[in-house]
């Protein structure tokens, strides 16, 4: 098990602390930097609207370096018109790229994903991109579900 990844975010339950006040001061020290690395390398739970949140992951996709998890959720409204956009407020310029576009959204008595597949019409489908720009969502030309509100999240990662 030493090529496990994650054992750095794990604390023992149990631990015995030295009497001599020296050798007590050191390992208390030791005791909370590994306490507070275990806490902050967990993935946060918080989503918000319109407001980026650390997540806590850690991406090494870029050479073995760190890149930080970052999510933002963004409301739908119902939509009329294919393709809906909606400005995502991100400079992508500034990002190591997206991992994870996904969402829900309802047409008031059914929840479906984001993007939503028809295994049996695919003119039915709803997609997700993300552009520059926008969250542009669209949806084939037979008769797709309609979108009464619904949520999208944008996952992405830091530059290394």
């Amino acid at each position: 098990m030493n090529n496990v990844s994650n054992q750095v975010t794990y604390l023992p339950t149990t631990r015995e602390f030295p009497k001599e006040i020296d050798q007590l001061v050191t390992e208390l020290s030791r005791a909370y930097i590994k306490t507070a690395n275990a806490v902050n390398n967990r993935t946060v739970s918080i989503f918000t609207i319109n407001r980026p949140v650390v997540t806590g992951e850690n991406w090494f996709i870029a050479k073995n370096f760190r890149q930080q998890g970052i999510r933002q959720v963004y409301n739908l409204g119902a939509i009329s018109a294919f393709p809906h956009n909606i400005p995502h407020g991100i400079n992508i310029s500034r990002i190591g790229g997206f991992v994870r576009i996904w969402g829900t959204f309802t047409d008031g008595s059914i929840w479906y994903p984001l993007p939503y597949v028809d295994v049996v019409d695919v003119t039915r489908q709803v997609n997700i991109i993300v552009n520059s720009m926008d969250i542009v969502i669209n949806a084939g030309a037979g008769a797709h579900p309609v979108i009464s509100s619904g949520t999208v999240v944008l996952e992405w990662i830091g530059l290394p």
